[in-house]
């Protein structure tokens, strides 16, 4: 499995600001894209810094989303108000969720 990291730079989310608002949308936008497994959205409420986090199920289903995944990722920086600050791609080396 891989994994693409995209930071982003934004205001700071007042503790009763909506996270999650689009989230339906986007998961939408890249749920039927081959080898797409999840997505995980991470936020720094304190500073504005957030982080996705998609994973796939290799290498190559992950460059082959890079197009897409870059119109998305510029999309979304512009409606929430941020900026791209780096996007990094890494190999899973492990994971494990509670059930």
């Amino acid at each position: 499995m891989f994994a693409r990291l995209s930071t982003y730079q934004g205001s700071p989310v007042p503790a009763e600001g909506e996270v999650s608002a689009h989230s339906e949308a986007i998961v939408r936008q890249v749920q039927d894209v081959p080898g797409f497994r999840g997505v995980y959205y991470l936020v720094d409420r304190a500073t504005g810094v957030a982080k996705s986090l998609t994973l796939w199920d290799d290498e190559r289903t992950m460059m082959d989303s890079e197009e897409q995944a870059a119109r998305i990722r510029e999309q979304t920086a512009q409606r929430e108000g941020q900026r791209i600050v780096s996007v990094e791609r890494f190999e899973v080396g492990f994971s494990h969720l509670q059930p």
